[in-house]
């Protein structure tokens, strides 16, 4: 009797391409290449526009978009040593929020004592991250591990992604390994069979047993012959709000999701190789290698999957209560993920305005 998990026919709920995302989580940002000393660069987490300015000792600060005298966009500013300059009157930030000066004020009085909203920071896997959520959680959320980062043996290729569409219809194209028929004019996988399924609160785990045969399989060592057909198996972890797989040790696969807003994906991902020939005949051309690797290959693929997902958003957009059917309990499971978190967001934020009123009522 098998133990695998069963396809059966379900009718979408399309709620799942209205929710909202829980904050309470490191998001990236952009490449950390991306982020120049004294230098300001707007970012946007699910609607949420973010002034992120390295200064010039490195340091990254991040805060509301928006001056608290007229509210212009700092990204419009300069930089000067610690500080965020707003381009209208001159107001200087630093990087708690404060308002440290005023070109115009007169002598002796005192800046303005509220603040800019700020927001967490940091800076990993040449990835800058923001936590756009409550900052008193921050340090007890982990980013993703990523074990094969600066690894000798394993060849890094970056992969960005962006997509208009909602993250949930993007992250069921990472955890949909059916749709394998998308990318057969690039000798991609063939034959899935969906073995293994589970899932928690946060996470879903699913394993999937796939074949390939080819050039390109062999090119990227899933293949030891063009001729003959190789099985393979791929396991995807969802935690949210982001992504890993791995095929044995062969590659691995860090994908790390970015909601831009209802409408708008991006994704920052880290793919991970380990070439048949030794590290010191290929180490010395990795970034041209790679640039070459994403360019040719893996691009195509990526830009097979865009307009796939871009597709699925137009036809929601014009008709949201249109039925559609899923047979993947893999999906199933991801979209319970992603409803439960924005649930269990949404139920803290209701309950907080009630819990501060007990506080003063009893203080």
């Amino acid at each position: 009797m098998s133990n695998r998990p069963a396809l059966s026919v379900k009718e979408i709920q399309n709620t799942i391409r209205e929710v909202g995302i829980n904050p309470n989580y490191w998001y990236p940002v952009g490449w950390s290449d991306e982020f120049k000393e004294s230098r300001v660069k707007p970012v946007t987490i699910w609607n949420q526009p973010i002034a992120v300015y390295r200064t010039e000792q490195g340091r990254l600060h991040a805060l509301e978009d928006a001056c608290l005298h007229k509210g212009v966009e700092l990204h419009k500013g300069t930089v000067e040593q610690e500080r965020i300059v707003c381009p209208y009157h001159g107001w200087e930030f630093d990087g708690e929020g404060r308002c440290q000066k005023i070109p115009y004020l007169p002598a002796g009085k005192k800046c303005p004592t509220a603040r800019i909203r700020t927001f967490p920071v940091q800076e990993r896997y040449q990835i800058v991250w923001v936590f756009p959520g409550d900052p008193a959680l921050a340090q007890d959320v982990a980013l993703p591990e990523v074990p094969e980062f600066d690894h000798p043996d394993w060849f890094m290729v970056k992969i960005p992604g962006h997509f208009m569409a909602h993250f949930s219809t993007c992250n069921e194209n990472t955890m949909d390994v059916f749709h394998g028929h998308l990318h057969k004019g690039l000798q991609g996988w063939f034959d899935p069979e969906l073995t293994q399924l589970d899932r928690s609160e946060s996470k879903v785990f699913a394993e999937y047993q796939v074949s390939y045969k080819g050039r390109l399989a062999k090119l990227l060592g899933l293949a030891k012959s063009a001729e003959e057909t190789y099985q393979r198996t791929v396991s995807i972890e969802y935690a949210y709000p982001h992504y890993q797989n791995h095929m044995g040790e062969l590659s691995s696969l860090y994908l790390m999701r970015l909601p831009v807003g209802p409408n708008e994906t991006r994704s920052f991902s880290l793919m991970f190789l380990k070439p048949g020939i030794p590290s010191r005949l290929w180490r010395p051309y990795k970034e041209v290698l790679a640039r070459l690797l994403w360019r040719f290959v893996l691009k195509r693929f990526l830009d097979q999957d865009k307009e796939m997902i871009e597709s699925e958003q137009a036809t929601y957009d014009a008709d949201p209560q249109a039925p559609r059917l899923e047979i993947n309990p893999a999906i199933m499971a991801l979209r319970r993920v992603i409803y439960e978190q924005f649930q269990q967001y949404r139920s803290m934020s209701e309950a907080m305005p009630e819990e501060q009123m007990t506080q003063k009522d009893s203080a």
